[in-house]
């Protein structure tokens, strides 16, 4: 069985964490496969990312893989390339959308916080138990990118207590974007909606977004300005207005 599905249908590419049985738990290889995919997406516009069945979105790294950790150079590669997968899906340049069932907890979190969009059904529990799991801890840059989200002094608290997150607190505090039964049919939606929006828009909004967390405001943003306003699509978005006709964008 493949771990990692992955298909791309009308501009729409899915990711789909293949391993229901354990509740989706990532192997090194399949975070390494969803960081391939966020580099290179093929022809997709938009990406949504889910787990197979119903129970879980993904339930973190399974814990088979640390067995064989017995030096510190151990842990700080693991924490590096966890740093780097997370930061091919935050960089991806299609807007990215977690459609979350069930449980999202560890690795599988951090995902979903990488991602641009988070729809969730009832059932959510997000967070990252490890205080009363495996005792390991979080990187510097993934405690940074999931407090921006859901705010430092909560991340301290869930971290600290090792509770998870319910689906109503995570709507009420930002960290989704809807509650609803299905969210692969929402996170669908919500992508054909999204490929039809100019892409050097979403990709300057994403990059900046991702400049402002790590180099706060003082952040380089030029070049993601004159890219923009200098592009085929943004003269044609122009013209288009003006004649009250709706824009073809190529990315150009």
């Amino acid at each position: 069985m493949v771990d990692i599905l992955y298909e791309v249908s009308e501009g729409v590419g899915l990711i789909t964490f293949n391993r229901p049985d354990v509740r989706n738990s990532m192997k090194l290889d399949m975070y390494a496969r969803v960081a391939e995919i966020c580099r290179e997406p093929g022809d997709a516009k938009v990406l949504i990312l889910r787990g197979a069945g119903d129970r879980a979105f993904a339930a973190g790294t399974d814990m088979t893989e640390f067995r064989g950790f017995s030096e510190p150079q151990d842990a700080l590669n693991y924490e590096a390339n966890m740093d780097d997968v997370l930061g091919d899906v935050e960089r991806c340049p299609l807007p990215t959308i977690a459609a979350i069932q069930g449980a999202c907890t560890g690795g599988g979190a951090a995902i979903a916080a990488a991602c641009d969009i988070r729809i969730c059904d009832e059932r959510l529990k997000f967070g990252f138990p490890i205080a009363r799991t495996l005792g390991n801890c979080l990187s510097i840059g993934n405690l940074n990118r999931i407090g921006t989200l859901i705010g430092m002094g909560r991340l301290r608290e869930i971290v600290f207590t090792a509770r998870l997150i319910g689906s109503e607190e995570a709507e009420r505090i930002g960290l989704v974007a809807e509650i609803c039964p299905d969210p692969h049919a929402r996170a669908s939606e919500f992508a054909e909606t999204l490929k039809g929006h100019a892409p050097l828009t979403l990709q300057a909004t994403k990059e900046a977004l991702r400049r402002l967390r790590v180099d706060g405001p003082g952040a380089e943003d030029g070049d993601l300005i004159t890219r923009s306003y200098m592009s085929r699509d943004f003269r044609h978005g122009m013209e288009a207005f003006l004649a009250k006709r709706a824009p073809e964008w190529s990315g150009e």
